[in-house]
């Protein structure tokens, strides 16, 4: 064996130019890095896990806000479960739940929010203002005071008709007649900057001299973005359609504002029947497995989104 080959093998036993560390260094190390965390995995169990299994086993029990059950919970099984499958109001909010994600989070608001990056990008700055501007405004406006103006934008008597009518039209109530279209609109008109933002931010490390590049070449605006632009930033849209998914999939104040998930159950999603359940008909363990179906559904979409989304290996 040459000495170029023993030194080939010896590096490739041994790592890129050095000894491979012993199993009791790599322990250290490992245990070097886990202390300082141990205080935020201590907060995260308390605070999150704690709540998640308390949920989960209060979902097998029959409480309640008041009479008998109040006083003196029992364990009913899977009773609950039964009951909600067998509703027929419970698999129309595990529809419309879906509907509302995928269309004011997973189309609406990341599609609209990479659309407003380009377009802020490739404006000026006084375009870029005032885009930026309108679309943070509905962002950083409390919850409540954003349904209310979605309210009084999309009611009978509201701005969405009066401009209508200044061009001769009668438009109807769109909280009774479209009552989801109003709330999903309402939900990408408040998100869509979150999305905007970070979209933004990774589009400016996209480097300039590989987009110059392509154009030189000959390529449209749209073979750019989606050879291009798209696959340098797959990571940023795994992450914000993972975060923009599980905001919206628990998104309850909007609704209940704008409609209280009417008309009847027509815009009655997850979060709004988990409260009706609760709170209203004071069925706490109802509710509390319907929050557990929210959270194995939110759950279902952060797998999809880690495998079909999963950045690649540098």
């Amino acid at each position: 064996m040459t000495s170029l080959t023993r030194t080939a093998v010896a590096t490739s036993t041994t790592g890129r130019g050095g000894a491979t560390p012993s199993r009791p260094h790599r322990a250290r190390r490992a245990l070097g890095r886990t202390i300082p965390l141990i205080p935020a995995i201590v907060m995260v169990a308390i605070f999150l896990l704690g709540p998640v299994i308390e949920a989960f086993y209060g979902s097998f029990t029959n409480m309640a806000l008041t009479g008998a059950a109040a006083q003196n919970t029992t364990f009913v099984g899977f009773q609950n479960y039964v009951q909600l499958f067998q509703s027929p109001d419970f698999l129309q909010s595990v529809w419309l739940t879906i509907l509302f994600v995928v269309g004011s989070a997973i189309i609406g608001q990341n599609v609209l929010g990479l659309a407003l990056a380009m377009l802020m990008r490739a404006g000026n700055k006084v375009l870029t203002g005032v885009v930026g501007t309108l679309v943070i405004t509905a962002w950083v406006v409390p919850e409540v005071v954003g349904a209310f103006c979605a309210y009084a934008f999309f009611n009978g008597g509201g701005t969405l008709n009066a401009v209508l009518s200044i061009v001769g039209l009668k438009g109807p109530d769109w909280l009774y007649v479209l009552p989801m279209v109003s709330v999903i609109l309402a939900n990408v008109w408040r998100g869509t900057a979150f999305s905007m933002m970070v979209y933004s931010a990774a589009i400016t490390e996209v480097p300039e001299e590989i987009t110059e590049s392509a154009e030189l070449d000959g390529a449209s605006g749209w073979k750019r973005l989606i050879y291009i632009t798209i696959p340098m930033i797959r990571r940023s849209i795994s992450t914000n359609l993972m975060l923009t998914t599980l905001q919206t999939l628990s998104v309850f104040g909007l609704i209940y504002i704008m409609t209280a998930g009417g008309p009847g159950t027509a815009s009655s999603t997850l979060p709004v029947l988990a409260y009706q359940e609760a709170f209203k008909f004071s069925q706490l363990g109802l509710g509390t497995a319907i929050a557990v179906v929210m959270l194995i559904i939110g759950a279902v979409f952060s797998v999809i989104y880690i495998r079909a989304l999963k950045p690649e290996v540098d």
